[in-house]
């Protein structure tokens, strides 16, 4: 079957709309902690979560909003909860990283990595307790180092669970390169358990509606799991208020209050030596102008790709995007309604 570009964007703007009210009410202090936004997932989320049936389950890390989004929970639900309310989806108790729905089959840890023993769990039932169904685990490239996610990888393939292992790769770990900490390539690595694996643009929403299709379709055949690398952008960083994106969108702003620190301690004689301390100094500066640089391209932004695409039909591509802008804001009313 054919994706339905006009469906898929209407997710995955409505995810985007959603997530700019999380981001505006986090700015205003009304939620607490870190908040860690899906802005440049979307694609990934609409182009698997779209195609999941009854009884199928999903396994989230610490960005799991799209997903939960898409496959049906409420938003102003989910707005409560994040703003620590007992009535929001999980009493309050959960913020935005460790939800759970028992009805839609789905949870999220922000433990890295956890979503891969928690999906071959769920594999495991849907396997003996719902035949042809299947579950999803989502994760980052910088998951993909931790021993559970290797380990559930492992049983994966022993056991043929019906699971499909989603790694959504922008190449940077937090702050860290990905390259400069994971040996080898994900994908050699995923073949090297016996996993069917893919690689797919993350960013173009009927690319990944295809590879996940061919995926779902062995899992509930009874092909086994498969590995879905998918490469993306993270627009706002690992979380709002990136340290990175702050010194490289304005960097006199950012920058001014750490120069007195920064050159004190590269002035010290204890540490590293002068020539050491330059390094890192330049390294710093380095990581905030490639983070940016690569993180906010437009064309790398899934919804301009797709709204791109659409853009011929100008009349129903505005009605599409106010029906979604009403909804959102009447969930933004309704959840900070007291």
């Amino acid at each position: 079957m054919e994706p339905d570009l006009w469906q898929l964007y209407k997710h995955m703007y409505r995810s985007r709309l959603f997530e700019q009210v999380v981001q505006a009410i986090w700015e205003q202090g009304l939620i607490s902690g870190e908040m860690h936004i899906g802005f440049g997932e979307e694609a990934i989320a609409a182009g698997i979560v779209c195609q999941l049936k009854e009884g199928d389950a999903m396994a989230l890390d610490h960005r799991g909003t799209p997903p939960l989004l898409m496959r049906g929970i409420e938003p102003t639900l989910l707005l409560r909860e994040f703003l620590g309310r007992p009535d929001g989806l999980c009493g309050g108790m959960g913020g935005h990283m460790h939800l759970f729905s028992s009805e839609h089959l789905s949870a999220s840890s922000g433990i890295v990595g956890s979503s891969g023993p928690a999906g071959a769990g769920f594999a495991l039932a849907a396997q003996h307790l719902r035949p042809g169904t299947l579950a999803i685990a989502f994760f980052g490239e910088g998951a993909t180092n931790q021993g559970m996610l290797l380990e559930s990888m492992n049983l994966a393939v022993a056991w043929q669970l019906p699971l499909i292992f989603v790694c959504k790769d922008d190449q940077w770990s937090i702050t860290t390169r990905s390259a400069s900490v994971t040996g080898g390539q994900l994908v050699e690595r995923a073949k090297g358990f016996g996993l069917h694996a893919v690689e797919v643009d993350g960013t173009d929403v009927e690319a990944v509606w295809r590879s996940a299709g061919e995926a779902m379709e062995r899992a509930r055949d009874g092909g086994g799991p498969t590995f879905l690398l998918a490469h993306c952008v993270h627009i706002e960083g690992h979380f709002l208020g990136f340290t990175l994106f702050r010194a490289g969108r304005d960097p006199i702003k950012e920058m001014v209050p750490l120069i007195g620190p920064l050159l004190r301690s590269a002035t010290k004689w204890k540490g590293g030596s002068s020539q050491e301390k330059m390094r890192s100094l330049t390294d710093i500066a380095t990581r905030a102008r490639d983070a940016l640089q690569e993180q906010t391209l437009k064309e790398k932004d899934p919804l301009v790709r797709a709204r791109q695409k659409l853009i011929s039909d100008r009349d129903r591509l505005e009605a599409l995007e106010t029906e979604v802008s009403r909804e959102i804001q009447d969930v933004k009313e309704a959840a900070l309604k007291d």
